[in-house]
Order: structure tokens, then sequence, then C-alpha cells
């Protein structure tokens, strides 16, 4: 077997003002790094309504559509645009997760990584915002439990931002464990070590500016993957956001791309052990597109060695 890459051209339609972070360059920077891996590719497929109602309201998808503007683009808040290819990518981008999942636990592929953009950890179930508009690793893993009848999921999220709108989504179903790892404080404000869930399965790790990979590392052997190991999953899917990287403008942490490869291979090591490898990793945030491009690389290449 091997890994998969899922992706698709609607993901470069989705446009934002220039001087925005969250721009088309990139995807090309991601697609860029991975040019010449031995991997799967898949065109990601629109995500079906009925596994986005698994995680949002239908009310919210329908002010979705309402908002989309027929040209240019339209501010939601502060940070997060519509455009009229946004919609297109925002439903690929869930789909991408969706069909890794599928990919995975059908045996045709080891293990997947779904490069697309906006990305959507930080979309709640009816707020767009933080650049996001659909919870795509949130409705990865309703339908693993939904569709595919699992009993136990595993979320990791290792972006520098703390992913609340995954929690928002998932928190309610004690099937999934949500672990976030984040830099305090910083946007959106949420993710205090306190805040663990109605069921106890939220865990939240406050970072301060200037942790490095070692770091960051110590946190994760103490506080996460001992929790992944005693919920005992049967699939691992990965809120994979590379703004922790030194040269991020969005952030103060200090990691390098090795270090990223370094948690890649801790959860293949997890993976391994509690559900025959089984990872469904999808791209979140890194804005400096050098860093972002050497990070993606970093982590695919071990879900590449590891899925062989």
């Amino acid at each position: 077997m091997t890994t998969a890459l899922l992706t698709h051209p609607d993901g470069f339609d989705h446009a934002t003002p220039p001087g925005h972070p969250e721009q088309v360059a990139r995807l090309d920077a991601v697609l860029g790094a991975l040019e010449g891996m031995n991997l799967m590719r898949v065109k990601a497929p629109l995500a079906a309504e009925a596994d986005l109602l698994r995680v949002h309201p239908k009310s919210y998808l329908d002010d979705l559509r309402r908002d989309t503007p027929e040209q240019g683009t339209r501010q939601i808040d502060a940070d997060t645009w519509l455009s009229a290819g946004s919609l297109g990518a925002a439903w690929r981008g869930a789909g991408a997760a969706i069909r890794a999942v599928d990919l995975v636990l059908s045996g045709e592929a080891s293990n997947a990584f779904c490069a697309m953009r906006p990305p959507g950890h930080h979309a709640e179930r009816e707020t767009a915002m933080g650049f996001c508009l659909l919870g795509n690793v949130a409705a990865a893993a309703h339908h693993a439990l939904g569709h595919h009848g699992l009993s136990r999921v595993a979320i990791i999220d290792f972006d520098v931002h703390h992913g609340n709108g995954t929690q928002d989504l998932v928190e309610d179903d004690p099937r999934i464990l949500f672990c976030s790892t984040h830099e305090m404080p910083l946007y959106p404000g949420t993710g205090d070590p306190t805040d663990t869930g109605p069921h106890g399965t939220v865990v939240n790790v406050a970072l301060r500016a200037g942790c490095d990979g070692a770091g960051m590392m110590a946190a994760l052997e103490r506080e996460v993957f001992p929790r992944i190991e005693a919920h005992a999953p049967e699939l691992i899917l990965v809120s994979a956001g590379f703004d922790a990287h030194r040269a991020d403008p969005l952030a103060g942490l200090m990691l390098e791309a090795e270090d990223f490869a370094a948690i890649t291979t801790r959860i293949c090591d997890l993976a391994d052990a509690q559900c025959e490898g089984r990872v469904v990793s999808a791209l979140e945030g890194g804005y400096d597109l050098e860093a972002l491009a050497a990070s993606v690389a970093a982590h695919v290449r071990i879900l590449e060695e590891r899925g062989r």
C-alpha cells in the first residue's frame, strides 16, 4: 500500500485579498513540495450534504451559499473571506478528509494527506472564522463513526492556534478524543488546559511563545500521547498546521521542519500500536511559504515511508 494525496484544482479558486496570509500560493507551495514523492494521487470529491450535516446545521450551509459573491470577495469577519470559488474549495476540503477516511479504512491506502484550502479547524457549528469555513477533520471523524461504524477516533491538532472549531464539533461525542497543542496567549483565545469538554475527552496543551521542538515533543509525550494510548483509537486524524515553525509570521513557537518529522513519526508509532497504522492528515495553517513547503515535505515523507 501507499500514502494517498488528496487535492483538487478547486483549492486554487478560494480567493482572498492581496496580502492575506491564507493565500493561493500556499497550495502551490504544498503541492510543489510533494512533487516526486511516491504518492497515490486522488482528486478530492465534493463532500456530500449528509456528511456536512453531521457537523453543521443546514441553515449555516445555506448562509454560506447565500453570502458567496458571484464575483470579487466578501468579508465574513476580520480574517475570513468568501469568493466565487470558495464553496467549491471548502466542499472539496471536507470531501478530501472524508474520502481519505474511506481509502484508509478500506485498506486502499495505508495513510493519507489532504492538501486543500481553506483550512477548517476554526470553523464552529454555525460560525466561519479564522480563515475557515467548514470543519473538515471533524466531519471526517463523524464519518468514520457514523458511516464506517468505528467505536473510537482520536484527533491530534498541532497547529499553533487552538482548534476551537474542531473542539466545538466533536466534544459532545465521547467516542472522539480531541487533543490540541497551541501557543497561548494567541488567537482565538480558547483552549485553556482546564477546558476538558463535557466528557473529559478534550486535551488542551498550552505552549508559551518561544517553545521549540523539544519542548513541544515533551508536552506531547507527557500530556497527549498517553491519552491517545488510553483511548485506544481505531483511527488517528491529524489537523496538520505548520505555523508553529519559527519562520511563521502569525505566531511565536520555534519549531523546525525536522520537528514536524519527529512528531509525525511518533504519531505513526501510536497508529501502528493502536490502529494498524491508520492515519489521515489534513492541512491547516502555515503561512511562511518556504517553511510551509519544507514542513509539509517532512511530514508527508514520514507518512510515505511508514505507509510502504
